[in-house]
């Protein structure tokens, strides 16, 4: 299975919805087996690399809910990437302090200026420029600012304005690292 082909059947598999900014599981997120099964197929017929694999794994189980089998496969991938994803777990745990700690250590990942763009362009479609000065300040992707963001609106209901705003962020943050691992 060429590159692109594998790409296009792994983003296949973010289906339809987005994840909450929290643990709560949605009725359409593919169950562990299943994508781990859907996982091992692609692999199976593809060239990326294990490390790669292992990352989109840890990515994946995380948008598909599985906090703590994204948890336990993150914490075992000692580079910013892994920290990446551990941090994003932390986050939607919600642990906003060791999401923290995982963020300061992923330092100025190199997928920062495309999300950072990406969100740039939805917030200022939502005429929202108190966010956009928090999230790009000086023009860069600030995750720390995210999670505050996170955290400010966890008792609102998913269908929040807020809420939906910054889960697509969320969306755009998996979406981003995604490309940058089958890269």
């Amino acid at each position: 299975m060429p590159q692109n082909i594998a790409a296009l059947n792994l983003k296949n598999l973010l289906g339809s919805s987005i994840p909450e900014l929290g643990p709560k599981p949605r009725p359409d997120a593919l169950d562990h087996d299943t994508l781990t099964k859907k996982l091992a197929d692609v692999f199976k017929h593809s060239n990326i690399s294990t490390p790669a694999q292992e990352l989109i794994r840890a990515l994946l189980l995380l948008w598909h809910d599985q906090l703590d089998a994204a948890h336990h496969v993150a914490q075992a991938i000692e580079n910013a990437d892994g920290s990446f994803i551990h941090g994003i777990v932390h986050r939607r745990e919600p642990d906003y302090s060791n999401a923290g700690y995982w963020f300061r250590r992923v330092g100025g990942h190199e997928c920062f200026p495309e999300i950072a763009a990406r969100a740039k362009k939805l917030l200022d479609m939502e005429s929202n420029p108190a966010w956009s000065a928090k999230l790009l300040a000086h023009g860069e992707w600030e995750p720390l600012a995210f999670i505050q963001l996170c955290a400010s609106v966890e008792e609102k209901p998913s269908d929040d304005p807020q809420v939906l705003l910054l889960r697509k962020i969320q969306a755009i943050e998996t979406e981003v690292l995604l490309d940058h691992f089958l890269h």
